[in-house]
């Protein structure tokens, strides 16, 4: 399979999934803010899952991207060796999930008591089973993707999605309130991680002979390359939930209802480019391992280009409709969130620019640049945030997250273009044409604001911003509309 075909299927495939996950995602955003939580318990729900969530990192560390990466190379080099990378990194992970679950079942109630929270305690509980269901979870995910078999990845994330939101839904209306929706996100864990042990038990592990012995310093090998990637773990958890730690402690779980509400419609917002940058890293990696540099750098700049394509007219829109949408969709006890989803437009921008080039330095052997460049932005982040939230409350947090991640991602684009000499001015006369396109389009749906009365009209809206930026985007030749049925085909 050449690797344009090998890049569509996984680009699909996962996109397909993505899709699934961000659908099920706004499903159940839409019934727990409108029917089934008030802000503050909806507030309480995301603080938990913030608190167990840095546990689960801790479970993992650096050995899925580390395991990713060493599968990719000994499929190329020597695949008698994956076996025993698939046995050495699960031992390790199984140890390491053993301690951080142990710990937090251990720590519980202090640790709900210093959060300033004593609810939290019954979330702490079940959160040992949430640590240790998303680590084997985001293990296997990175599995998946080393054996650039994204379907697979794929197929456990839609399980995941799919058995949260049943779950998480059932549970609340069988009264179990915010505890309930929490233990739906277990059970999503839970449910991927069963299915993708059973795939890479069945379909991929019995493909290999696995070696006498283990390749020499492999197991160091492995840890020695989960320590930088250990490292971006660990600031991109205090990047993305630290600061609710903080607005939880410092503001409390009404002002976390607001800021989550906005942040999640900002990750809706950004499926397309999570699953293009899940598909193309690892080719970028590749490619640049082959010595075909100016493969892998027309790979990044037209995703980049098509990034930017998308992403700043719609960030445009976004800022505009944010107030109806909010109004409209989830109701005026959420309107709290409206400044910060404006804000997040932006930040939209950013991340997905950011999900194009991170994983991309990784898999080019830059992992340490880019923990150094997130642990520095990270400790700025928590920094700000202290500042920021006392006097502001939840639009600090939010400028907080937004300054520390351009800079983060800056910093990734930096060193992606030093290593692959990007077409600096190609890339900028096309921003720049989209720029243009960003602002009509942004006229016109200002234009048609005063006309917004409820959940139609602002779907009519939208549908017009969307219909101008195609119009728009086809004419100036940025789109080709060929390429876009191939990729639907």
């Amino acid at each position: 399979m050449d690797l344009t075909t090998r890049l569509v299927r996984g680009a699909k495939a996962f996109f397909g999934a993505r899709v699934v996950y961000a659908l099920a995602n706004a499903v159940l955003l839409f019934l727990l803010t409108r029917y089934l939580l008030e802000p503050a318990a909806y507030g309480t729900l995301y603080f938990a899952i913030s608190v167990v969530s840095v546990g689960a990192m801790l479970a993992t560390l650096g050995l899925p991207k580390s395991t990713g990466r060493y599968v990719t190379e000994f499929l190329a080099t020597d695949e008698s060796q994956i076996p025993h990378i698939v046995r050495i990194s699960l031992t390790y992970l199984t140890a390491l999930t053993l301690l951080v679950a142990g710990g937090l079942a251990l720590a519980r109630r202090p640790l709900a008591a210093l959060l300033g929270d004593p609810t939290l305690v019954p979330f702490l509980t079940l959160g040992v089973v949430f640590v240790a269901a998303r680590a084997l979870y985001s293990y296997l995910t990175n599995v998946f993707q080393g054996f650039n078999r994204v379907e697979y990845s794929a197929l456990i994330t839609t399980v995941n999605s799919l058995t949260r939101l049943g779950g998480a839904v059932g549970l609340v209306l069988l009264g179990f309130g915010a505890l309930g929706a929490f233990g739906g996100y277990v059970l999503g864990y839970a449910g991927g991680a069963v299915v993708g042990l059973v795939a890479l038990r069945t379909q991929f592990l019995p493909d290999f002979d696995a070696a006498t012995e283990p390749a020499a310093d492999l197991t160091r090998r492995i840890l020695e390359y989960s320590v930088p990637t250990a490292a971006t773990r660990l600031s991109v958890v205090l990047d993305s939930r630290i600061d609710t730690v903080l607005l939880g402690t410092l503001a409390g779980p009404v002002a976390v209802g607001f800021y989550t509400l906005a942040r999640q419609i900002a990750d809706f917002c950004i499926v397309p480019a999570t699953a293009l940058g899940f598909t193309v890293s690892p080719a970028i990696g590749e490619q640049n391992a082959d010595d075909s540099t100016a493969t892998a750098a027309t790979l990044y700049e037209r995703s980049m280009e098509n990034v930017l394509l998308l992403y700043v007219p719609a960030a445009v829109g976004l800022a505009l409709v944010a107030e109806p949408a909010i109004r409209f969709v989830v109701g005026t006890d959420y309107l709290g969130a409206v400044p910060v989803l404006q804000l997040f437009s932006f930040f939209v921008v950013v991340r997905a620019v950011h999900k194009i080039t991170g994983n991309g330095l990784d898999y080019l052997g830059l992992a340490r640049i880019r923990a150094i460049a997130r642990g520095t932005t990270a400790g700025g982040n928590v920094v700000l945030n202290l500042l920021l939230i006392p006097p502001f409350g939840v639009l600090g947090a939010a400028v907080a997250t937004v300054i520390t991640y351009t800079t983060y991602t800056a910093v990734n684009v930096y060193y992606i273009h030093r290593e692959l000499e990007l077409g600096t001015g190609y890339l900028v006369e096309r921003t720049l044409r989209i720029g243009v396109i960003a602002v009509a389009m942004g006229g016109v749906v200002w234009l048609a604001l005063p006309q917004i009365s409820g959940v139609l009209t602002l779907a009519g809206v939208v549908a017009l911003g969307a219909t101008v930026w195609s119009v728009l985007a086809v004419a100036s030749g940025l789109l080709d509309l060929g390429e876009v049925r191939a990729l639907l085909a």
